[in-house]
């Protein structure tokens, strides 16, 4: 499996405030962008993987409403996070 529960804690330690930190939306956001990265690569060599295509959306959509409530909550914060994970060009 790509993500197993050590990967996760190595995400949410890198950029939670400790590793059992799931809760906090850079954590989240973290999350969301290895799982977007993995199904991307799914999706260039499946093209016609349609309920993978559906999974990607409703992920990108999760991580657009985390980034917008981290733009209200501290626009820091959204910054020191687009910057780490390289979502914006």
């Amino acid at each position: 499996m790509y993500l197993d529960s050590t990967k996760k804690q190595e995400i949410f330690a890198k950029y939670g405030k400790s590793n059992t930190d799931t809760g906090s939306p850079e954590a989240q956001i973290a999350l969301f962008s290895y799982r977007i990265s993995h199904l991307t690569q799914h999706l260039k060599s499946n093209k016609k993987d349609y309920n993978t295509e559906r999974a990607l959306r409703v992920l990108v959509g999760k991580r657009r409403r985390l980034l917008d409530y981290l733009i209200d909550k501290d626009i820091e914060r959204y910054r020191a996070i687009i910057k780490e994970l390289g979502i914006r060009k």
